[in-house]
């Protein structure tokens, strides 16, 4: 293989179109949602309804019912994964990936430790377990009212960030289903999936020798470059909210292929995974807020431009985002049956008619207020503030 500095570069239009391609949001894929739930490796879920709108940006004919359907066949779960926050996964890899990050929930557990002094953590673990599957789905609330009464001088707000920590709990149906939704109530997730994947994870565990474990980080190297690539060690840390994982890069460099972006980084990817010339087309795209296009790189320029840098975010608020010519662009809102449209800058007649068509499909597929007549939507510029 070459010497590290003579990689070619790969510059940022390319970085772009290599990751539209593998986010499948150059052209709609003629995939099923759990392929492509788990293709993604997961959908930033912290509200109900941004995983249905990553899948109608991604896939052709897609109806919120099928993910919906997902959910309540328990095909695919809400929990906390990548970087604490709560994603939808596939049960395999709810199963997987979930050990994967969780050194990186340990450590958040310590945070909290001025709290939890006096706490055994084991036993925590132990009790809280017990009580979400002795009945009925718990609440974090009530999960909290158990574990203090063992625990009565404990923070409270610590000890429920120990047990979301230190097991893995699924937000169950009906939160997360389209239409429906619910509070939030949480069991573990072997209890959730039943005895057979609980089998399943019990095998997974009994495989966490040092090889074993290696072998399972590298398994997820690779399907991270598959969904996100070219990437570089910092960004795949960045998405799994994890350290220390340059390890793995270099046991699979003798796989991979390896460029430069145009600052000198090192990015690794899949030899056969699609690069598109960086000219290919991308049509406009709107998607919802915290879509993991544009929170699983620590160099986000290859989507988000200078000029664009922060402005889909207002303080802890994140808003839902339009690309244009694959770049962030702008930012949407809809509601009853109008989606408003706020571009940075001004765009040609061309790309507004390509946006409006785009957004009348969104709409047609998405709008669900039962007091907008199918074919009365819109399309309008202007500000989502007013």
């Amino acid at each position: 293989m070459a010497s590290r500095t003579t990689h070619p570069v790969i510059g940022t239009r390319s970085l772009n179109r290599a990751t539209l391609a593998r986010q499948l949001l150059l052209g709609r894929a003629g995939m099923s949602a759990r392929d492509a739930v788990g293709h993604l490796l997961g959908l930033q879920a912290q509200n109900v309804k941004p995983p249905y709108y990553q899948l109608h940006a991604r896939l052709a004919g897609f109806r919120p019912a099928e993910l919906a359907g997902l959910m309540e066949s328990r095909e695919v779960v809400r929990m906390v994964t990548m970087r604490s926050t709560i994603h939808t996964h596939t049960a395999h890899d709810a199963l997987t990936l979930r050990p994967l990050v969780q050194p990186a929930r340990d450590r958040e557990v310590g945070h909290f430790r001025k709290g939890l002094v006096g706490v055994d953590l084991e036993r925590l673990t132990e009790r809280a377990r017990a009580f979400v599957e002795a009945g009925p789905p718990r609440t974090m609330g009530e999960i909290r009212e158990e574990l203090l009464t063992q625990w009565p001088g404990a923070d409270p707000q610590s000890l429920a960030v120990a047990a979301r920590c230190r097991l893995p709990l699924v937000q169950v149906t009906p939160r997360g289903v389209w239409g429906r939704s619910g509070q939030v109530r949480l069991t573990t997730l072997e209890n959730w999936l039943g005895s057979g994947r609980a089998a399943d994870a019990a095998a997974y565990a009994a495989a966490d020798g040092p090889a074993g474990a290696a072998a399972a980080v590298d398994d997820v190297v690779l399907r991270y470059l598959g969904a996100f690539g070219p990437a570089s060690v910092k960004d795949m840390q960045t998405w799994a909210g994890l350290t220390r994982l340059r390890e793995a890069f270099e046991r699979l460099r003798p796989r991979l292929v390896v460029f430069r972006d145009e600052n000198g980084a090192e990015l690794f990817d899949l030899p056969d995974a699609p690069r598109p010339d960086p000219d290919v087309p991308a049509p406009p795209r709107f998607l919802p807020e915290f879509d993991n296009l544009l929170l699983s790189h620590a160099d986000r320029t290859r989507v988000i431009t200078p000029e664009a840098k922060g402005r889909n975010w207002a303080g802890n608020q994140a808003y839902r985002t339009l690309l244009l010519d694959g770049f962030l662009a702008g930012l949407w809102k809809a509601d009853a049956g109008v989606l408003t449209v706020e571009l940075f800058a001004p765009a040609s007649k061309a790309a507004k008619e390509e946006i409006v068509a785009e957004g009348e499909l969104l709409l047609a597929a998405m709008e669900e207020d039962p007091k907008t007549p199918s074919g009365r939507w819109s399309v309008r510029f202007g500000s989502i503030h007013g």
